[in-house]
């Protein structure tokens, strides 16, 4: 046998029957596991062929035949166990011995055994206990050693993932759940362990593994570490639970959601255009009367000049004076059928359905067309136009058509705010250079807007005007419009002091 180095006290047994080789079985294997050095040294008995002796001779410890040889200074013996009752060989052995060596007797040793054994029977129960509780529990739970090597594991774990104990006890880790010959080294499969001994504190993760059946699962995993009294790890407590039902059903949610939101917007949307369409509606039926009017009077011209003309070749023989004549009354008729032509066309234009078709266009000349449409209502107002238009005003990107409709319920608006006594409306262009921006001012000599009313003038429905004279979408749907062009639009009103609106649109907007 080779001694190891001296513990603080070597043991001997006297008696090798089955009580020597029950405790040689349980100290032993406990001393070896823990890498402990057993200070059992020998054990004497006249029979060789007792269970106690032919164990310690397995084991390597020394073995006499007279317990008289344990008191050989060379193997330093410093306590005899009695292991047998026979009072005779204590007597013997209390009369011989050395004062060094001390003795403890059978009857009190067995009382100590005893009570060693309620407590691993009590220990024993609750292990069962507590392998039961895990084995219930249907998360995964693995222990694992810092050279990544499984010493448990869970029935949960073995029973969904297709093992048995033997092809994962003993085994490595990356060997189980990833199937491979190496440690894992980063993207999908960097390694948990490592990480828990990078940031000394628990882990939480998802990963995905391989099955055995080739079946990619999610897992959402927890690795914990128990540690020693000199601050290394000496387990790790792996658990983790299936979540590919759950990341499934999150998928499916998310493709619901996503397709939700795609119809919401596109309901949305085609509010947003029917809102458009009657907000113009609106506008047409304000226009309708004043462009009866402002064709009526080219029409009525026209008609009288052609009365006129009948008239003078039935009664007159024509001569080239009144050839003259009704070559100046044909070039007035040419100009007022022109200009009815053009009210009608702007008319049938402003009514078509708004779409945002972005298209390079000229601000100042989208005004001119808009006060052009709006000449005879704005002319029954009462309301002058002065207009500030910047020259070589750059061209921007935006919708014509509905650009045009907020220029429109902007100048309605300020018409009927200063009806029936008239006022003025000046319109404002200039280019911002440091924004690379148009500014477009709209602004009235009306008697303003209450200061309470100003934050809800772009909600849909909101109206200051009597009953009868709007919906309250103008300017809820050109507020719409501008945000579209990614411009803003503000207004600034006091009581007595007219409104302007003011619109920065960028250039290269829409």
């Amino acid at each position: 046998m080779v001694l190891k180095d001296p513990s603080i006290i070597n043991i001997a047994f006297v008696g090798g029957g089955d009580l020597c080789r029950e405790i040689l079985e349980k100290t032993t294997a406990v001393y070896d596991k823990e890498e402990m050095y057993a200070p059992i040294l020998a054990v004497a008995d006249p029979d060789p062929t007792s269970p106690g002796m032919a164990l310690a001779d397995e084991y390597g410890l020394l073995t006499f035949r007279d317990c008289r040889q344990l008191y050989d200074r060379r193997y330093n013996i410093n306590l005899i166990i009695m292991l047998t009752p026979e009072q005779e060989i204590f007597d013997e052995i209390l009369r011989t011995r050395p004062q060094r060596i001390r003795i403890l007797s059978y009857q009190v040793f067995r009382m100590f055994w005893k009570a060693i054994g309620r407590e691993e029977n009590k220990l024993r129960e609750r292990t069962k206990e507590m392998e039961t509780i895990v084995n219930g529990i249907q998360d995964f739970i693995l222990v694992i050693t810092p050279q990544m090597e499984i010493i448990d594991a869970n029935e949960a774990f073995l029973t969904k993932m297709h093992y048995n104990r033997e092809e994962v006890i003993g085994k490595k880790c990356y060997e189980v759940y990833h199937s491979i010959d190496h440690p894992c080294n980063g993207g999908e499969t960097d390694c948990p362990l490592q990480e828990v001994v990078r940031n000394k504190r628990q882990v939480h993760k998802i990963q995905t593994r391989l099955m055995p059946n080739g079946q990619k699962r999610y897992y959402e995993m927890n690795i914990y570490p128990i540690w020693e009294k000199d601050g290394k790890i000496s387990k790790f407590v792996h658990i983790s639970r299936d979540i590919t039902q759950r990341r499934r059903e999150e998928e499916e949610l998310t493709l619901r959601l996503e397709q939700m939101v795609e119809d919401r917007t596109r309901q949305l949307q085609e509010t947003h255009e029917k809102l458009l369409h009657q907000d113009k509606m609106s506008s047409l039926g304000k226009l309708s009367a004043s462009v009866v009017h402002e064709i009526n009077n080219p029409i009525a011209g026209i008609l009288n000049l052609i009365m006129l003309m009948k008239r003078i070749v039935t009664e007159e023989k024509v001569n080239r004076k009144q050839i003259g004549q009704f070559q100046q009354y044909l070039d007035l008729m040419e100009n007022e059928t022109r200009r009815t032509s053009r009210i009608v066309s702007n008319l049938l234009a402003f009514a078509r359905q708004s779409k945002m078709e972005p298209k390079k266009l000229s601000i100042n000349r989208l005004i001119e067309k808009t006060l052009f449409l709006n000449s005879n209502l704005l002319k029954i107002d009462g309301v002058k136009v002065a207009t500030k238009l910047e020259d070589n005003l750059p061209d921007l990107l935006g919708s014509e058509d509905q650009l045009q409709q907020v220029f429109m319920n902007l100048v309605s608006n300020a018409a009927e705010a200063m009806e029936p006594d008239g006022g003025r409306l000046t319109i404002q262009t200039n280019h911002l250079l440091r924004e690379d921006k148009i500014k477009i001012i709209f602004s009235d000599t009306g008697p303003g807007i209450p200061k309470d009313d100003i934050p809800k003038l772009f909600e849909p429905f909101f109206t200051t005007k009597k009953k009868g004279k709007g919906v309250g979408l103008g300017l809820s749907v050109a507020y719409g419009i501008i945000q579209e062009h990614e411009g803003s639009i503000y207004v600034k009103s006091e009581r007595g002091q007219g409104t302007t609106f003011q619109i920065k649109l960028p250039l290269k907007s829409a």
